[in-house]
C-alpha cells in the first residue's frame, strides 16, 4: 500500500487540522533560528511520509529570496562587503529565520491540511474551500521549475481559474488508534524541538 493511502486512511482531516493548530506555535513561537531548521527538516520527514511531493529546487529558491531580500537592510556586524552592499549578521540570521518559517508553515500545512476537510458555518465552508484550493496549489507545485518562475505561477493560478475544480467526492475517514498515537507523539516531538 503507498504512504499516501495509508496516510488518508489512518487520519481524518478534522484530528490533522486540529494536530497542526496545536503545533503551529511551536513554531511561530520559537525564538531559536536553529530549532526552526530542525523542525522545517522534521516537517519536511513528515510530508515524505505522506507521501505528497515537495519540490526541493523551488523551497531553496523561496530560502534564498526571501534571505536575500532581508539583506537589503544591513544591520549587526558586517561579515563582508560586495562593492557598496554590505552583508551583515543581524540581518542574514533574521532572513535565514524567517525564510526558514515561511517554509516550515507551508510543510506543515502539506501534511495537516487536506482537501476532505469540513468546518462547520458559513465561515467554516470558506475557510474549508481556501483550504482546498490552497492544497490543490500545493500539490501542483512540482509542475514550477523556476526557468520562468513569474510565468510559471502566472500560467497556474490561470490554470485553476479556468478549470471547473469540483469537490472531492470522499468519505469520512475516522481517526484509528494508531493514528492517535502518531499525531500525540508527533505533537510532543515537535514541542521538544521549542
Amino acid at each position: 500500500m503507498r504512504r499516501q493511502e495509508v496516510y488518508d486512511n489512518i487520519f481524518s482531516a478534522r484530528a490533522l487540522f486540529i494536530a497542526g493548530l496545536v503545533i503551529m506555535p511551536s513554531l511561530v513561537f520559537n525564538p531559536s533560528t536553529e530549532s526552526r531548521i530542525i523542525q522545517f527538516l522534521f516537517f519536511c520527514f513528515l510530508v515524505w511520509l505522506s507521501g505528497r511531493k515537495v519540490n526541493p529546487l523551488f523551497t531553496i529558491l523561496v530560502v534564498v529570496f526571501i534571505t536575500a531580500f532581508n539583506l537589503i537592510i544591513p544591520y549587526g556586524r558586517v561579515l563582508f562587503s560586495v562593492g557598496v552592499f554590505k552583508i551583515t549578521s543581524g540581518a542574514l540570521k533574521a532572513g535565514i529565520h524567517r525564510a526558514i518559517t515561511l517554509e516550515a508553515l507551508v510543510m506543515l500545512s502539506k501534511v495537516t491540511i487536506r482537501q476532505d476537510l469540513k468546518i462547520p458555518g458559513a465561515f467554516g465552508e470558506l475557510l474549508g474551500e481556501s483550504f482546498r484550493l490552497f492544497s490543490l496549489l500545493m500539490n501542483r507545485k512540482y509542475r514550477i521549475t523556476g526557468k520562468n518562475l513569474i510565468a510559471e505561477i502566472d500560467n497556474l493560478m490561470l490554470e485553476l481559474s479556468e478549470e471547473n475544480i469540483p469537490r472531492p467526492v470522499v468519505c469520512e475517514v475516522r481517526t484509528k488508534p494508531a493514528g492517535y498515537a502518531i499525531l500525540a507523539a508527533v505533537i510532543v516531538i515537535s514541542w521538544l524541538l521549542y
